[in-house]
């Protein structure tokens, strides 16, 4: 996930961080967005969440429900709505194995991380997930637990 330092477009806007903690990702794929003017000087600008937000296949096109974008103050007259429904832009191939996965296999779409990649164009990162039972989390966070206090340890002893 994380590129080169020396790329100067390269930026994460906003990060799903809950996401890999409530879901058991097994893939992701890398879409572009459809967005306004004063959306994207907005996403320059930063005050981004995606946190809540989710994608979903609806009439054939692939759709980012409830992410929020700020309201960029400099533009006066043509401001975007913060939470619209955001059209995702993928191959058509990449939009059916999507639509397999949420309708056949009870798959979830959930944002990983929105980013300007190295051309300096937005992109949101989707994972195809499966949600996780409680007891899944509590092995999560104890792998998560113990890795930490190995580091701790080697760290110590060295």
């Amino acid at each position: 996930m994380a590129k080169q330092k020396s790329d100067p477009n390269y930026k994460v806007i906003a990060e799903n961080r809950r996401a890999r903690f409530d879901y058991a990702i097994e893939d992701d794929l890398e879409c572009g967005i459809l967005l306004e003017g004063s959306e994207v000087k907005s996403l320059r600008v930063g005050g981004t969440n995606i946190a809540e937000s989710y994608a979903t296949v609806d009439d054939g096109e692939l759709w980012l429900v409830n992410s929020y974008i700020a309201p960029y103050e400099q533009a006066k007259m043509f401001r975007h709505e913060e939470r619209r429904r955001r059209k995702l832009l993928v191959s058509r191939k990449e939009l059916s194995n999507l639509w397999n996965a949420t309708q056949r296999k009870g798959m979830t779409l959930v944002p990983l991380v929105m980013y300007f990649n190295h051309r300096g164009l937005a992109k949101i990162k989707i994972g195809i997930a499966k949600g996780k039972k409680n007891n899944d989390k509590r092995e999560t966070e104890a792998k998560r637990d113990w890795s930490r206090q190995k580091q701790r340890l080697l760290k110590d002893h060295s």
